[in-house]
């Protein structure tokens, strides 16, 4: 009885198999009905509690980390002391251990017009085991604080794993609805890939730079506990010549560092990452991308790199996304999609996350690469070659949502909807991952639009026995 019912079982998971790949194929966009108020978010009163500066002289404060290595076996630690440099050095110690590590960082300042920052701490920790908690402590005396993360289980193709997906934060009432989202959700996610646009510090006037210390001491409740891997936006660019400020991305630069040299980049604004089962490649919508420009030539050597027999997700983040249907930013991704988009099909990428638009949109999978001057193909047509493509730029600013859309909806466009709210990816094994988009004015557990993704690297038959493992 024990051996028919696991082939009854088997059977019952290849048939799933079968329904969610027709279901993918299945071309019928919908429009939510879903209506809420557009009004713009406000920002959270400076005296907030999330904004709450913890106590005790030069106390650390803006914790975050992200990843450190190639692979997941390294944590960059970040922070800030107010009032003087203190110690740049990180202890660490393992659960149940009471070997303490040590890691040294080291300090730096910047000034941006009339503002002077505080000091703020970058540490590498190295040769981490994996899957396995750690404690760190930041600070000195009786101001040292104490956080802890968990690094990933060691690269490879069936390596379950969740990530959350926020952008376009800021720091209204619904960016904290937006975190506490995530948070609650009941399915956990372990790391954030964040696609850009962060504090908005320069909607504020002369590009306040108070106001990236108040979202930092506003995201160290989650950053401070998992990594978000970082993508730049056009937030960040920071350029304000009539400010006597010439230099690009000056305050994103300073405050979070990644590990772009790991993967051989020149330039913390495109750089990829190893976690789990996926191969995570972060681009730069705002840095020279033409043909023969570093981003360019770096990714021409990057995507041969990826092996999927042993990552077999391949995710790229960016700002501007490639295919979106509002009319607010409508095809500023276009030039990018003509540049990279054959590449995207020929290597067989998962998933392209972006943000910019602050609403919610996700794809079918579609290309339009084939277009030459003479063919006039260049409407975008079914290509289960393609990734699908999620706009998830709706993380709660107070520039509000993006409400206007194109009509009719465009074939390319699977759901879309103007909320705020966040995702979760959830990796089940080398075949199958589980998308779900929550907006955040929903119980924790409600998605308002999700989508079952299977790896087109894979043929259906070993996606069907993998699935019957």
């Amino acid at each position: 009885m024990g051996v028919l019912a696991r082939d009854l079982s088997c059977l019952v998971l290849v048939v799933v198999c079968l329904i969610l790949s027709v279901s993918e194929l299945c071309n019928c966009g919908i429009t939510s009905s879903y209506l809420r108020n557009d009004d713009l978010s406000l920002d959270m009163p400076l005296d907030s509690d999330v904004f709450r500066v913890p106590p005790g002289y030069n106390a650390p404060q803006q914790v975050h980390i992200t990843q450190g290595d190639h692979v997941g076996k390294g944590v960059i630690v970040s922070w800030v002391t107010p009032d003087e440099p203190g110690s740049s050095t990180v202890l660490y110690w393992a659960e149940n251990s009471q070997l303490k590590g040590r890691a040294d960082g080291f300090v730096l300042t910047y000034k941006y017009f009339n503002y002077t920052s505080g000091y703020i701490h970058h540490c590498t920790i190295n040769n981490l085991e994996f899957d396995t908690k750690y404690y760190y402590e930041v600070g000195i005396g009786n101001s040292a604080r104490q956080f802890w993360f968990r690094t990933p289980p060691k690269v490879g193709p069936d390596v379950p794993y969740t990530f959350g997906l926020i952008g376009d934060l800021g720091q209204t009432h619904d960016s904290n609805r937006t975190l506490t989202h995530y948070e609650l959700n009941p399915t956990k996610g372990q790391t954030v890939l964040f696609v850009g646009d962060l504090s908005y510090a320069d909607d504020y006037p002369f590009h306040d730079n108070n106001r990236w210390d108040t979202w930092g001491r506003f995201t160290e409740r989650n950053a401070a506990y998992q990594p978000w891997i970082w993508t730049a936006g056009n937030h960040e660019i920071d350029f304000a010549p009539n400010l006597g400020e010439p230099i690009p991305f000056k305050p994103y630069t300073n405050r979070y560092h990644v590990p772009y040299k790991a993967s051989d980049s020149t330039s913390p604004f495109w750089y990829s990452i190893k976690r789990a089962s996926t191969y995570i490649i972060v681009m730069s919508s705002y840095s020279a991308y033409g043909k023969y420009t570093p981003q360019y030539k770096w990714l021409e050597n990057e995507l041969p790199k990826v092996n999927r027999t042993e990552t077999p997700w391949l995710i790229v983040l960016m700002h501007s996304p490639l295919y979106n249907s509002y009319v607010h930013h409508y095809m500023e991704g276009e030039t990018m999609r003509v540049i990279y988009e054959e590449w995207f099909v020929e290597y067989k990428v998962d998933v392209v996350f972006a943000g910019h638009v602050h609403a919610y949109e996700r794809s079918e999978r579609v290309s339009n690469i084939a277009y030459n001057i003479v063919n006039g193909l260049c409407t975008p047509i079914s290509d289960q070659s393609a990734p699908v493509y999620i706009t998830i730029g709706d993380g709660g600013n107070l520039e509000g949502l993006v409400t206007e859309m194109t009509e009719p909806q465009p074939s390319y466009s699977a759901y879309r909807e103007a909320s705020f709210g966040h995702g979760i990816l959830d990796i089940k094994n080398r075949t199958h991952a589980y998308f779900g988009w929550n907006r955040n004015q929903d119980g924790y557990a409600v998605e308002a639009d999700s989508i079952w993704l299977l790896n087109r690297y894979w043929s259906p038959s070993e996606r069907s026995s993998v699935a019957a493992q």
